[in-house]
């Protein structure tokens, strides 16, 4: 049962981490399409929050974990630092691309080794395919 709590934990706050992380870069997107892609990709986002919000309960009496104040600022600060002189599309898709990655990787790992419930582990396979498909979308704006 631990398992699938932290498995939604994980899960909540690689959305949570996405969400910011789109919204600090979405205004400095040039291309509109680009632009539709990370409006999906918040879309999703949000569609995988509220179905952890729907079974969490299940798990825990209390809410998912999220970021707290200071992780958000941290990552502020590294997306700031990391577009310093290069605020070009391209750009902005590697930074989204890295943490992308980073959600895809974590979960298949949380896949790959933890006894979950069913409807865990299928949650947790949206995630990764939903993070899969937007790759495939982001990497021609390298």
């Amino acid at each position: 049962m631990e398992d699938n709590k932290d498995a939604l934990d994980e899960i909540n706050k690689g959305c949570t981490i996405g969400i910011e992380a789109i919204n600090n870069l979405i205004d400095k997107v040039d291309d509109k399409d680009f632009k539709k892609i990370l409006e999906k990709q918040l879309i999703q986002y949000d569609e995988i929050e509220d179905e952890i919000h729907d079974i969490y309960y299940k798990y825990c009496d209390k809410e998912p974990h999220e970021i707290g104040t200071v992780m958000k600022a941290m990552n502020d600060y590294m997306t700031t630092i990391k577009m310093m002189g290069d605020h070009t599309d391209s750009k902005i898709a590697d930074i989204l691309l890295q943490g992308t990655n980073m959600g895809i990787i974590e979960g298949k790992k949380i896949i790959n080794n933890k006894k979950l419930d069913q409807e865990v582990k299928e949650l947790l396979e949206k995630f990764v395919d939903n993070q899969e498909k937007i790759v495939e979308d982001i990497k021609k704006y390298l």
